[in-house]
């Protein structure tokens, strides 16, 4: 747990910086659709753990995979995932701080839950009313579950299809990959911006959509050689203003 004299000087560097909004991201072990009883405990446990911690940053988004529901049914693993966020943030006072909790979009993976946009507004619905919920968009993620991020067309169809499920106004953050695999294909890996199967003018449309002009966009870009990270992210501010 950060200690609370940290948490101060984050807070007023980002004050003193105007550095924001602060996204962090739940730990990948956490499974609160497991369908082994023990893990589903200690993914509460650490699920608590996270919101105690953004609360404390003075974080606006805390990212969480849904999980996997092998072993049981989709309406099982979508029922202890809910169970278990309400467990966690029980007993918990938000006090006026900003977090919010975001349902990340999923690959579409067999057993994996938010694989699909009404999959992800579901989950959102189920729990607005234990805590703030709204929605991570993840572009890998997205092609790889079958939708069209790529043609001017298919981008509008698949706009329309967030506005009708999850809404666009939830739409809180979108992580920023390429993606390795093609599109419908459920693989999740990601590639450097522009060098795979997205390619670079699927996301200068995205960055330039006034629909998303109030999300964060975030690279979650591979790191195979030191400076990656810095050239993934100018080649997104490029596209976002060429």
């Amino acid at each position: 747990m950060v200690r609370p004299e940290d948490a101060a000087k984050l807070r007023t560097a980002r004050q003193q910086q105007d550095v924001g909004p602060m996204a962090i991201h739940a730990s990948f072990l956490i499974n609160l659709c497991s369908q082994t009883p023990s893990v589903r405990e200690s993914s509460v446990d650490a699920l608590r753990a996270e919101v105690l911690q953004g609360l404390a940053l003075g974080a606006e988004y805390l990212v969480l995979h849904p999980g996997s529901w092998k072993g049981l049914s989709r309406e099982e693993g979508l029922q202890f995932a809910v169970e278990g966020v309400e467990r966690a943030v029980a007993g918990i006072e938000w006090k006026g701080e900003p977090l919010q909790i975001l349902v990340e979009s999923m690959a579409g993976a067999e057993f994996s839950l938010g694989g699909s946009l009404e999959q992800v507004a579901e989950m959102v619905e189920r729990l607005a009313p234990c805590a703030p919920m709204a929605v991570c968009l993840d572009t890998c993620h997205m092609h790889v579950a079958g939708y069209d991020l790529v043609s001017a067309e298919g981008y509008e169809d698949t706009v329309a299809q967030i506005a009708a499920t999850v809404g666009l106004d939830a739409v809180k953050v979108w992580h920023c990959n390429d993606a390795k695999a093609p599109r419908g294909s459920r693989l999740d890996r990601h590639e450097h911006i522009g060098e795979g199967t997205i390619g670079a003018e699927a996301f200068r449309r995205l960055l330039q959509d006034e629909r998303f002009a109030h999300c964060a966009f975030i690279a979650e870009t591979p790191a195979d050689e030191e400076g990656d990270n810095e050239r993934n992210v100018m080649t997104l501010r490029v596209l976002s203003a060429s």
